[in-house]
């Protein structure tokens, strides 16, 4: 039988926690090791690049100094602010990102629901599968897979001549082009998006199911006063991150797909910036407008984080 007292147990306690936290680092070198890769893809491709904002406020001429010949201020940045075709684009850019969030947002959450709902492991995985793999084909093949589809002799002239509708060619009518790019995103993000949140429902305590029905809740209660209240930090996590990404509508897709005739709805910043400053070689020019993108963006998650910590308590930092 132990003599020690209260007090004295909680300092031994202590101690040990003590004894715990100074742990030299070095003894799990294993566990640190895995971080070399993503912390060396990091200071790679995301920092050291970020030098190169300099130019922005520098000309830059392609053969010279690296980092610009001469001081310019804010010139590429008036110039920038002045043309109506960044305004369009940025328009554009607003349009198809409130729109892809808007309506490609809930649909993950959507299909985890429905998917956590069903009984049948072998339907389950069906679609679940189905649902995954428009995420792991190559942009290129999406693309291609749109263009074909909306073709004049594509399958949705096909569907709509059979009832009785003359063909559409829906890549030389701006008008359709939202509503195409939104609905690939959809189709080509939700499976994805889908892990996330089943991931989150695992972590939801079976007790609390118990309960609600013992109060007498049917399913479509015990979803909303259980479920989603469960994976609510999840929801407002992954919807700051998209918020975050507003701005970066899909370069590599748009690029891939749109055409002159388009420029007036699918013209977004990312594809003008590709056009002034790989193409024309405004190098100083597009990054100027590349850093009005991204401070934008920084704008736009700080802002999300700070409602989503004072409304829902759940935030990123």
């Amino acid at each position: 039988m132990s003599t020690m007292t209260p007090r004295a147990t909680a300092a031994a306690a202590v101690g040990r926690t003590q004894k715990v936290r100074r742990r030299p680092w070095y003894r799990n070198w294993q566990l640190y090791s895995l971080l070399v890769l993503p912390v060396a893809y990091f200071i790679i491709f995301r920092y050291l690049p970020m030098a190169g904002n300099v130019i922005a406020f520098r000309q830059y001429m392609p053969g010279g100094n690296i980092f610009g010949e001469y001081w310019v201020g804010f010139q590429n940045f008036q110039q920038v602010l002045s043309d109506p075709v960044f305004w369009g684009a940025f328009r554009n850019t607003v349009v198809l990102g409130g729109l892809a969030l808007i309506f490609g947002f809930p649909v993950p959450i959507v299909l985890a629901l429905l998917l956590n709902e069903l009984r049948s492991a072998g339907f389950k995985r069906f679609v679940q599968t189905t649902t995954y793999l428009p995420h792991f084909l190559s942009i290129v093949i999406v693309a291609g897979m749109i263009l074909q589809m909306t073709s004049l002799t594509g399958a949705i002239n096909h569907l709509l001549s059979q009832v009785g509708i003359h063909p559409v060619d829906f890549m030389t009518q701006p008008g359709w082009f939202p509503a195409i790019y939104v609905g690939s995103e959809i189709w080509q993000t939700m499976g994805w998006g889908t892990i996330l949140y089943l991931a989150a429902l695992t972590q939801v305590d079976e007790s609390l199911y118990e309960a609600a029905r013992i109060d007498g809740a049917n399913r479509w209660q015990q979803v909303w006063h259980v479920t989603l209240p469960g994976i609510a930090p999840t929801v407002v996590t992954l919807l700051i991150i998209n918020i975050g990404s507003f701005m970066s509508v899909g370069f590599e897709k748009i690029l891939l797909i749109y055409n002159p005739t388009l420029y007036s709805t699918a013209d977004v910043i990312s594809t003008y910036l590709y056009r002034y400053g790989i193409v024309s070689g405004s190098f100083s020019y597009a990054a100027a407008a590349g850093m009005f993108e991204a401070v934008i963006g920084l704008v736009l998650v700080g802002a999300a984080n700070f409602v989503s910590k004072r409304i829902v308590g759940a935030s990123l930092w």
